[in-house]
């Protein structure tokens, strides 16, 4: 049993000077727990007690907890002074945009930002520039963002959503307020993984862009159907419109080249985070130079401002740079060493699964993994919503934190191997498992006989 007496105690005192006590809000989750430190496949809190990491921050920590290689690079840049110039360009950024390119097909050259989100906010202002339209199209369930494009039918209740709309679109649903009602309209949500809704909303408006995760995995992991990804790129060219894909999750944890190599589709625009500098704060947004080339037209009326003092900050320039470096060793060996795990962690859970003759699935893409309560892994957010146990994942999730394994504790939330982990880690993963899911399934029993 876990004690966090002294995470509590910050908390406390921060909620004195921050709202809620945390600067991001998705992450106030309970247990209310103050992590310290972070090395390899581990993490300690402010009470002493140490976890393997399966949330790895919301995933960037692909090399694990500061990589030694990537933190000597850190190291050598603050050594020879390097700094923010904030004029012209820098040899780093150079060299950065250089190995992105090389590696990426679908990048023929890039922008360096800071966050995520900043990166798919200007992948739909390029998108509305370009085609000279306002209308765009993302995916229920999908998450891409804060901005007023896109913080919006994440994962709405189905008492909210409705019923299943295919072909169609469903009602724009805010997860912000301040979001100004005459621009809902240019926002149209449909589900993934249904390209006849895509083409209802093209037929009865301008669409400008359509941005998506080309694996769902801001709810857990909900991979494409054969053929999605690539009709989208038809539909795209039929109707002309820009299509992003929001590699943020997916990108460098899946393949160097981003989920869109191995679907062997190329996005007009294709935007990176998180696992870019293996927890250090960098993004990317790629594509054809005849899109990204918006952003310096000569003509005022046709360029695209992008701008930012931290752009290409030196620290996560260094770091970025190094963990390609780092991806490339060996020809790809982390990859094949972290997939050897991920598949051992899938099928662990898979025979625990059976044996305990649990309604359940393990959805996995490679280092990224989702145990789903229902008897079929999801194909949109409609669908798991409908069938997926919420209240067993949550008490699954808590117990196993009790235990010394962190997930974060949010139902569907994706499960994150990193190149740190050994197999050792995920043995003992594995026992955890098979305890934590006995302990939330007999007490989900116990409050179902109470109700």
């Amino acid at each position: 049993m876990c004690v966090h007496t002294e995470s509590i105690r910050i908390l406390s005192h921060n909620k004195k000077y921050i709202p809620g006590g945390v600067v991001s809000v998705n992450r106030a989750v309970k247990p209310e727990i103050v992590f310290v430190k972070g090395e390899g496949a581990y993490i300690w809190d402010a009470d002493c007690n140490r976890y393997i990491d399966y949330h790895s921050a919301f995933a960037p920590h692909f090399l694990g907890h500061n990589d030694p290689y990537v933190t000597q690079a850190v190291i050598e840049a603050l050594q020879q002074k390097a700094s923010l110039f904030g004029s012209g360009t820098t040899v780093a950024e150079g060299q950065l945009a250089e190995l992105i390119c090389q590696n990426v097909p679908s990048a023929e050259c890039v922008q360096l930002l800071n966050t995520g989100s900043e990166a798919t906010y200007e992948a739909i202002r390029l998108a509305r520039a370009v085609t000279g339209r306002d209308h765009i199209i993302k995916m229920q369930g999908g998450y891409n963002g804060w901005h007023n494009d896109v913080s919006c039918n994440v994962m709405t209740p189905l008492s909210q959503l409705g019923g299943r709309r295919s072909p169609g679109e469903y009602t724009f649903q805010p997860i912000s307020a301040g979001i100004p009602v005459a621009h809902q309209r240019f926002v149209h949500s449909v589900n993934f993984n249904d390209l006849e809704s895509v083409r209802f909303v093209c037929e009865a408006c301008a669409v400008a862009g359509l941005i998506v995760e080309p694996v769902l995995q801001n709810v857990g992991v909900i991979r494409p159907k054969p053929g999605y990804l690539q009709g989208l790129r038809q539909l795209a060219d039929e109707f002309g419109f820009i299509l992003i894909f929001d590699e943020v999750k997916t990108g460098f944890r899946h393949a160097l080249g981003g989920y869109a190599s191995i679907a062997k589709v190329k996005p007009d625009l294709i935007v990176f985070g998180k696992a870019v500098a293996n927890g250090y704060p960098t993004a990317v947004l790629g594509g054809k130079r005849s899109v990204m080339d918006y952003l310096v037209d000569p003509h005022p009326a046709r360029r695209v401002l992008l701008a930012g003092t931290y752009n290409a900050h030196p620290v996560p320039t260094a770091a970025a740079i190094a963990t390609i470096k780092r991806l490339l060793m060996d020809d790809g060996a982390v990859y094949r060493d972290v997939e050897a795990l991920g598949k051992m962690m899938e099928e662990g859970i898979t025979e625990i699964i059976k044996k305990m003759e649990l309604i359940a699935v393990v959805a996995r893409q490679g280092s990224a993994f989702c145990i789903y309560f229902m008897d079929h892994c999801p194909v949109d957010w409609h669908d798991l919503a409908m069938h997926h146990d919420f209240d067993l994942d949550v008490e699954f999730r808590k117990a196993l934190i009790e235990r010394g394994i962190y997930v974060f504790p949010l139902a569907t939330k994706q499960w994150s191997l990193s190149a740190a982990h050994s197999t050792r880690d995920v043995e003992v993963t594995l026992r955890e498992v098979e305890t934590a899911l006995a302990s939330a399934a007999a007490s989900r029993q116990v409050s179902k006989a109470s109700i």
